[in-house]
């Protein structure tokens, strides 16, 4: 296995470059932000209770606004998962009467309670919220459809999730998001569109709000927390948008001016300066796998060659076995909770059971080297990060020996 990994390696040379150039570029761009905004280090301070005057956490603030080109961000360690930022976006934008349209199929497992896809009593659609969905078709945007829909009705939001979640389709490159928000612009301007961003930082040169997005979501136990920062997420857009935002996580009246940030000032930095880098990490890791199991004839999503969107990589194993041994072989090949066995458990937010390897030194963390996938045909694996590209490469090597020996 070994030779087999050398050998594509070898391969990669190129695609390995062109990760590099675009890591280069946008540690450029993280590093031009903290000097613009006088990083010092009185920013690594902390606030406590109410947090009022709070310089870090308005710093942090001000930083991520001018990596993603936004008027105003939100990036709170009070946000306890991508997911939760989401829901505090959607809740904070949305009235009852309002239409909210995905246009990217059927979003995340974890949001359905949310919207209300699956029936919650908190949910969006019990506070008189409506939700449609456009699916993609042959993972294109159904350009004639949205338009239809602004056309027919007032939808107050269109959600657009980037990364392909738990589904066979291909995730979003910046190429087509492009274009399909210049078309949403076209016909309905005050349309708010919202990006579910998580596994997308950094994979390319340019973020969401450059395309014309409004308001754009992710998590820092993805790719901007870098393995370092220990949770949080952040909500960046316009002013008005992030403001209702904070109005929702916090209280009407105090918006961001509250929140504690308890220490973790300095870790969210450290991980935003390094994340460029453990995104390139990653990606590698991510385009190495795709290679190395494409040569072991399983069916991979993106194959090595294609543009990539997102730190994920599907892996289709049809058949359940192939896929526990192989989430299990990445368990094995963790820093954390290596004797670990995982087993297909009944996950909380999840509509199947789900088999997940997570051996990291943040809970959840899947920019550390992680693998998860529902227990239902085609049976998926989807593998996603690599703080260190050789960490990376180790836990590939530990998951096809367990594949190929079981």
């Amino acid at each position: 296995m070994k030779e087999l990994i050398e050998n594509s390696e070898e391969q990669l040379k190129d695609i390995y470059y062109q990760i590099e150039k675009v890591e280069e570029y946008n540690s450029f761009k993280v590093l031009e932000a903290f000097k613009k905004n006088n990083l010092s280090e009185i920013h690594f301070n902390m606030t406590t209770g109410y947090g009022y005057d709070d310089i870090g956490r308005d710093t942090i603030e001000k930083i991520y606004a001018d990596i993603f080109q936004a008027e105003d961000a939100l990036v709170r360690s009070q946000f306890i998962s991508g997911s939760h930022a989401l829901t505090v976006a959607l809740f904070g934008l949305l009235r009852p009467g309002d239409i909210m349209l995905s246009i990217t199929g059927t979003p995340y497992d974890t949001l359905h309670e949310v919207i209300g896809i699956k029936e919650n009593s908190s949910s969006l659609k019990s506070f008189g919220i409506s939700y449609e969905q456009i699916d993609l078709e042959n993972d294109e945007f159904n350009y004639s459809k949205i338009e239809e829909a602004l056309t027919a009705k007032k939808i107050k939001l269109i959600e657009i999730q980037r990364s392909k979640g738990y589904s066979t389709r291909k995730s979003i490159t910046l190429e087509k998001l492009e274009k399909v928000i210049q078309l949403i612009k076209k016909v309905s301007p005050d349309t708010i569109i919202m990006i579910d961003n998580c596994y997308c930082e950094f994979v390319g040169k340019k973020e969401p709000i450059e395309l014309g997005a409004d308001i754009v979501v992710g998590s820092l136990i993805k790719n901007l927390g870098a393995g370092i920062a220990p949770n949080g997420a952040y909500i960046v857009g316009k002013k008005d948008l992030v403001h209702l935002c904070s109005e929702r996580l916090n209280l009407p009246g105090e918006a961001k001016e509250v929140g504690p940030s308890l220490g973790m000032n300095k870790s969210i930095l450290q991980g935003l300066f390094m994340a460029p880098s453990v995104v390139a990490s990653s990606l590698k890791t991510a385009v190495l796998t795709s290679k190395v199991l494409e040569d072991l004839g399983y069916q991979v999503d993106p194959t090595y060659q294609e543009e990539r969107a997102d730190i994920v990589q599907s892996i289709i194993f049809n058949n359940k076995e192939d896929l526990i041994h192989y989430v299990q072989g990445i368990q094995d090949g963790s820093p954390i909770d290596s004797n670990a066995i995982p087993e297909p458990w009944d996950m909380p937010g999840y509509d199947d059971q789900v088999i997940m390897a997570s051996g990291s030194f943040t809970q959840g963390s899947s920019i550390e080297l992680s693998c998860d996938g529902p227990i239902r045909p085609p049976y998926i694996a989807y593998q996603q990060g690599g703080l260190t590209y050789t960490y990376g490469k180790l836990g590939l090597l530990k998951a096809i020996e367990r594949l190929k020996h079981e």
